[in-house]
């Protein structure tokens, strides 16, 4: 889901990927700041190494960091943005955290759902997405891409508040007729959401 979004942010940036060490990397600018794009050529459950290189590289502070990761626990496209936390069983991030030595780093996390059978969850979350999964896919992608432009630019408070936030449905027949959303769909304030 991380490799989606930013490729749909460079593509529509007109940036290109070059090839560097543990990973690619793109860059883009908004509103005069620049945002440095990595997909870690590492594995998942390794990628603290690309992303610890690349923030001394460049050297940024961690409070700039956001890690895009995906999450079964979430249902598919419901995005979710931290300031920090833990990892959440998910083993790129604590592998990043390891690395780091601290978990005060920014994430999206983008919902894949959990419509898997006993035992396959690795398939699962490595196979291919469906033909409708794929047609959600620009508009999830430009949702995390807002949100992480929304954290630049506005702060993660305001940029959480905007992100956390269930779509409004697409059409007035997915719309719940008594006009609440489902109690499972509703959001409740969280000082870390």
């Amino acid at each position: 889901m991380g490799f989606m979004v930013l490729d749909a942010w460079a593509k529509a940036s007109n940036a290109v990927f070059q090839s560097g060490r543990y990973g690619s990397i793109a860059e883009v600018t908004f509103k005069g700041r620049r945002f440095t794009l990595l997909k870690p050529s590492t594995y998942m459950n390794l990628s603290g190494k690309a992303v610890r290189y690349w923030m001394n590289e460049l050297k940024l502070p961690i409070e700039n960091l956001i890690v895009i990761s995906d999450d079964l626990n979430l249902p598919f496209g419901t995005l979710r943005m931290r300031k920090n936390g833990s990892a959440g069983g998910h083993n790129g991030l604590a592998n990043i955290t390891e690395m780091l030595g601290s978990q005060d780093y920014a994430r999206i996390r983008v919902g894949i759902g959990n419509d898997f059978r006993r035992g396959g969850q690795i398939d699962f979350v490595l196979g291919e997405l469906s033909e409708e999964e794929m047609k959600a896919m620009p508009e999830i992608c430009e949702r995390a891409i807002s949100g992480i432009k929304a954290f630049a630019t506005v702060g993660p408070d305001r940029a959480m508040n905007s992100l956390n936030t269930r779509p409004k449905p697409a059409s007035a027949a997915d719309a719940p007729q008594d006009g609440k959303a489902p109690a499972s769909d509703r959001t409740e304030p969280h000082p870390d959401r």
